[in-house]
């Protein structure tokens, strides 16, 4: 178990990293098995190894590890199941040598750098990924890790209970593009609310939103976890909808992307960087302290140890699809994303999904 120390010492690394990295790969690099203050190897005798390794299991990497290099975002915490891949060894037993990249540019610079080779592989929204995917980028969206993470919140006294009472109300968002406003816009227009006509949407830096609601200059808000699950704790804001609301309790909202060069040329290692994955979102499922311990040292300042052990239990990192499953769920997404005219009408969902996806494990 890491103390303080070795959690300052793990971030310190991560920010020195983004001193002397390149524009393409904005946040910094950090060698997975060079950090030190790591828990020993996790004991797989009792690891819960998840379904698709049992599909056609595929020979365990030989030689010398693989080196590849994943991009994440270190702040957000439905990508958790990174660092403990990294803690808990589950890249290792794929006989992986994992580099983190933290990347904080934008989507289309993310899988970019994915199709470009700068990265192997990467995770991030759906609901972030499926537009420039439909550009055309080399990239194959290869499974989903877990559902949830995406809130609408309104204050407490403000008589704003769900999302119908949204219309004629202006609402705060971190980013006119994010997943949250398109997720929360496709539920809007569901229930007969045009969201680009009934509802204002204002754009604020993330930590300005709730700000923006207590100022009095918006009514409500839509975020991402752990900032919006942090505004919930002291009773002045209720959740008035999330992506566990009716089909989408059941829904990955996060996915593992890999460069479809290394699909097509080395299958194994593709299938064993998403075994590693799977195994750790699994391992999340089951260990929630541990996976916050692991996430701890990236978390903001507002949200505790304690705070990410709820989240953790309340995200379904139990629901990683793969294949058939997943490709499903794709195209719902990307069904959704045309009721807002981010996909366009005249893509044919069942193919861009068929398009978007890869089942490495049916090698």
């Amino acid at each position: 178990m890491r103390d303080q120390n070795d959690h300052a010492l793990s971030r310190r690394k991560l920010l020195l990293g983004a001193a002397a990295t390149s524009v393409a790969l904005p946040a910094g690099l950090f060698g997975a098995q060079a950090l030190p203050g790591r828990p020993a190897p996790y004991d797989f005798a009792d690891a819960p190894i998840c379904r698709a390794s049992a599909e056609g299991a595929a020979p365990v990497l030989t030689g010398a590890p693989r080196k590849l290099k994943f991009s994440w975002n270190a702040n957000a915490v439905c990508s958790v199941q990174v660092p403990v891949a990294i803690d808990y060894g589950f890249f290792q037993k794929q006989n992986l040598d994992v580099e983190l990249v933290n990347f904080s540019g934008s989507t289309d610079q993310l899988l970019e750098a994915i199709a470009t080779g700068k990265s192997d592989g990467g995770v991030g929204m759906a609901l972030r990924w499926l537009k420039p995917l439909e550009q055309g980028f080399d990239v194959k969206i290869v499974a989903g890790t877990h559902g949830g993470c995406l809130r609408a919140l309104a204050p407490t006294k403000s008589g704003i209970k769900t999302l119908t009472d949204l219309k004629g109300k202006i609402v705060a968002t971190a980013d006119l593009t994010s997943p949250d406003k398109n997720f929360f816009s496709i539920q809007l227009a569901k229930a007969g609310i045009d969201p680009v006509k009934d509802v204002e949407w204002r754009q604020y830096p993330g930590n300005l939103v709730r700000l923006a609601v207590e100022k009095g200059e918006v009514h409500a808000l839509t975020g991402s976890d752990p900032l919006t699950y942090a505004w919930l704790k002291d009773g002045e804001f209720t959740e008035i909808g999330s992506n566990l609301n009716g089909i989408y309790a059941n829904v990955s909202c996060c996915v593992v992307g890999a460069r479809a060069s290394l699909i097509r040329d080395e299958p194994l290692v593709a299938r064993a960087l998403t075994q590693g994955l799977l195994d750790a979102a699994q391992f999340c499922a089951k260990n929630p302290e541990k996976a916050a311990k692991s996430f701890l040292p990236f978390a903001p300042k507002t949200v505790t140890e304690e705070d990410l052990v709820e989240l953790i239990r309340y995200h379904t990192h139990d629901h990683h699809p793969t294949g058939a499953q997943l490709k499903n769920e794709l195209k719902l997404y990307a069904d959704d994303l045309k009721v807002v005219s981010v996909i366009k009408q005249s893509t044919d969902t069942t193919k861009f999904a068929d398009r978007i996806y890869a089942d490495v494990f049916r090698v």
